[in-house]
């Protein structure tokens, strides 16, 4: 029980910084904004359901395709955790304006054909999320194997960012208001530097592993 709720907090607090809902619930609701209420909300269920999928599919079968390709889990925990480091580490000394200015790059033409692209991909699940959760599939599956508690603990995870996802782009025009652009700030840098402590976690697991290894 006590390693399924690791792997929950884990999963996590790993997912929701670089998805990231609060932060693109503006982008979304400037892209979306010539459409009704009612479209939007639709777009938000569609975008949440799109992102579970997303998230799933990278965590589950993500490490399993890398090991056919003959890529060790070790090596894909030190990988894949520079990747989370220095995604976070960008995020963290990245201007508020830049990082607006890099989400409002993708346009938004057809309410419902913009469900997947480009609402879903990139601009909720891009590839650094999927290679979060790739890194994350992998190190779950190194250190505990399969094992249901672990399985839906990941899965209830997952669920509650792609929730997180759905309030906030289904509440966009409410949160703009609420927090405002100062309060936006200090959720994208909070989140940055959890996200860097995270993969230098994940880091460290992979290069205990290979470090095993090479004494045994």
């Amino acid at each position: 029980m006590g390693d399924a709720v690791k792997v929950f907090l884990l999963t996590l607090s790993a997912l929701f910084p670089i998805v990231d809902p609060l932060a693109g619930s503006p982008i979304f609701l400037a892209m979306t904004g010539e459409y009704s209420k009612e479209t939007r909300r639709a777009l938000a269920w569609r975008v949440a359901l799109n992102s579970l999928l997303l998230m799933v599919g990278s965590y589950f079968v993500g490490a399993h395709v890398l090991n056919f390709f003959g890529v060790s889990l070790p090596v894909v925990q030190v990988g894949g955790g520079l990747v989370v480091v220095s995604m976070g580490w960008g995020m963290l000394l990245e201007k508020n304006e830049t990082y607006e200015t890099t989400r409002k790059d993708v346009q938004c033409s057809d309410a419902l054909r913009s469900a997947f692209y480009p609402l879903t991909l990139p601009l909720t699940v891009g590839p650094g999320s999927i290679s979060v959760a790739v890194t994350l599939g992998a190190n779950s599956t190194r250190r505990y194997g399969f094992h249901v508690a672990i399985i839906i603990a990941a899965l209830i995870a997952m669920s509650v960012v792609a929730i997180s996802v759905l309030l906030c782009y289904g509440l966009a025009d409410q949160i703009a208001r609420v927090l405002g652009k100062t309060g936006m700030m200090v959720i994208v840098r909070l989140s940055s530097f959890l996200l860097v402590c995270i993969g230098v976690q994940i880091m460290w697991n992979g290069i205990s592993a290979l470090l095993l290894s090479l004494h045994a």
